[in-house]
């Protein structure tokens, strides 16, 4: 069957897989050619999908349900609960149409499409609405094309007994990505590599397998930055492959319309609760205030200023501190980054409940931006002091569609293992990767398996790692991270170079420190300050004093000077030989020129 075939009449065998149904269900962009920019066929593919597996899923329980309508509103009752039950599902459609009985009134198709959304429960129009779908539907009717693409739907099969829901979730994932490609200029911003998801979901369950193991267990996921719901699906697909009993409940908050109606559509179709997804700003409207969660995932967008939200977020960091989520301090208004590390923090189940751990995609400067008593610096000390970082990885350049930026994946936690206690592993990935057959935007690089395996494997066993003579995977206490910004005064002098005494105040007949000479010194916080200050700086200034008061702690990940390896420099007669060559060559030209 060519993609532009006829689909009428053809249902979806068992045996028919994911291609072939997102082939069957691509086949549509064929009718959408010419009418539609490529860029926009997601806008009306995607929520058709949705709707003929909403459709197909509630089929069995149509006539109940109306039914059961009917008679709720003869006795005057509200009748949402009675229609859950009898849907068994957590959506359902109170209207006498389906996509079948659409196709009988070809004259009247956009009416009538209108009514049956109008049918859905809320939780689903509101996805319906976030698409934008009413909009789609009048455009495909102006341009005679609605009947035929309703059509093309109502012939595909996508009843749960033909298509499991992780078959669905799968198919529709796959119809995102293929759409995040042909609008590449937003796909960054809604869409993390899979390879780098799957690589942060090793990293967050690798300890726990056995936990996970246990026959009926649940645990609950949480992505502040859900996008269109792809870390909370390889999350989920990760558990069903490793441990089929387990159930991962999932949460997430959105703030692109769009890719929420994705996210929240995906959960609908695996069966999720689709309550449990929320629309919005997370730093400025939580969406799950009070909750505490068993694993998170994040990749935040890189470098986004948050002058939109400073208002509310310092008035939170003022008022509650660390009863609020902004309690350690607050990064410049520049680059929001820490902020989402901060608000998935205030959201780790407490150790003694089992605790938490999370896994957050930064670019570099949340490493090392900021001196001893600025807001980032005063983060990392919060969670290096408290012994919450468990591994650092630093992954390739142009692994990002629209970054080919540094990036790395900070793994935190509170219930660390024994052996991890008071230490942090820093992992260099940068040279785990291979060449994409075709790149996509500024993503030129992807880990295959083994990659991802390998440094699964490095996180797994805890020991420094080398790679020939470079350094891969290094193991450091948190107090390495640390150090005291110093205050050395020099005395002023007055015009005859005698020192200028104080004469009042707490410094009387102390010398008075000359602003013009004072200076800053970091030393190491497992260095003795006195002993760093006689052998550094008093063989230079015999005269120089500490201002204690005025000592700063700060905290700071110099990651690639960890993995820096020096190279010697080659032999002198080699350089020379080299020089005296390049001078030739030139004299040489400059002698071809002026003959």
């Amino acid at each position: 069957m060519g993609s532009g075939g006829n689909m009428e009449g053809y249902t979806l065998q068992h045996s028919m897989n994911q291609q072939a149904l997102s082939s069957l269900i691509w086949s549509v962009a064929d009718l959408l050619r010419g009418d539609y920019k490529q860029s926009e066929y997601g806008k009306v593919i995607l929520p058709f999908t949705v709707l003929r597996r909403l459709d197909c899923v509630l089929a069995p329980t149509k006539v109940a349900v109306l039914a059961e309508f009917a008679l709720r509103k003869q006795q005057g009752v509200a009748p949402g609960p009675f229609l859950l039950r009898k849907a068994g599902e957590s959506f359902f459609n109170t209207s006498s149409l389906d996509m079948k009985t659409l196709m009988g009134d070809q004259d009247h198709i956009r009416e009538n499409l209108f009514r049956y959304l109008e049918g859905f429960s809320p939780e689903v129009r509101d996805i319906f609405e976030r698409f934008e779908f009413q909009g789609q539907i009048d455009t495909l009717a102006k341009r005679g094309l609605l009947y035929l693409v309703t059509e093309r739907f109502a012939n595909v099969d996508l009843h749960p007994d033909t298509v499991s829901n992780s078959q669905m979730g799968l198919v529709f994932e796959e119809l995102i990505r293929k759409f995040a490609e042909l609008s590449n200029e937003t796909a960054g911003e809604h869409f993390t590599p899979r390879e780098v998801i799957r690589l942060m979901v090793n990293l967050l369950f690798i300890e726990d397998d056995d936990v996970l193991g246990t026959p009926g267990v649940v645990r609950t996921i949480y992505d502040p930055t859900a996008g269109t719901g792809g870390m909370l699906s390889v999350a989920g697909e990760y558990l069903a492959e490793h441990n089929p009993q387990a159930r991962l409940t999932m949460f997430g908050q959105e703030l692109n319309a769009e890719s929420y109606a994705i996210c929240k559509a995906d959960m609908l179709i695996k069966g999720q609760d689709v309550g449990n997804i929320v629309f919005g700003n997370t730093f400025s409207e939580d969406g799950h205030p009070h909750r505490k969660f068993d694993y998170m995932l994040s990749n935040p967008p890189f470098g986004v200023e948050w002058k939109k939200v400073e208002k509310e977020i310092r008035k939170e960091h003022e008022s509650k501190g660390f009863s609020g989520r902004f309690g350690p301090g607050l990064p410049r208004v520049s680059d929001g980054s820490l902020l989402f590390l901060l608000h998935l923090l205030s959201k780790m189940r407490p150790a003694a409940e089992g605790g938490c751990r999370f896994g957050i995609v930064l670019n570099g400067s949340p490493l090392f931006t900021g001196g001893a008593g600025s807001g980032e610096s005063e983060i990392r000390r919060f969670v290096l002091e408290n012994d919450l970082v468990e591994a650092i990885i630093g992954l390739p350049t142009d692994m990002f569609y629209n970054t080919g930026i540094s990036t790395y994946v900070w793994i935190l936690s509170n219930r660390k293992p024994e052996h991890r206690k008071g230490k942090v592993q820093l992992i260099d990935a940068g040279g785990f990767w291979q060449k994409m057959r075709k790149s996509l935007g500024s993503k030129r690089k992807e880990l295959s398996d083994a990659h991802i395996a390998e440094i699964t494997r490095l996180f797994g066993d805890f020991v420094e790692a080398h790679d020939g003579r470079k350094p891969i995977s290094r193991i450091f206490g948190n107090a390495e991270f640390g150090y005291r910004t110093i205050t050395v005064e020099r005395p002023l002098r007055d015009t005859d170079g005698k020192v200028v005494l104080a004469e009042k105040g707490k410094l009387k007949g102390k010398p008075v420190p000359d602003a013009g000479l004072r200076d800053t010194e970091n030393v190491p916080l497992r260095e003795d300050v006195g002993a760093y200050f006689r052998r550094e700086v008093l063989p230079h200034a015999p005269d120089a004093w500490v201002d204690g008061e005025k000592t700063k702690v700060g905290y700071e990940i110099p990651f690639n000077r960890h993995f820096y390896v020096f190279e010697p420099p080659r032999e002198l007669a080699a350089i020379d030989a080299d020089l005296k060559a390049c001078t030739d060559r030139i004299l040489g030209m400059i002698a071809g020129l002026s003959a």
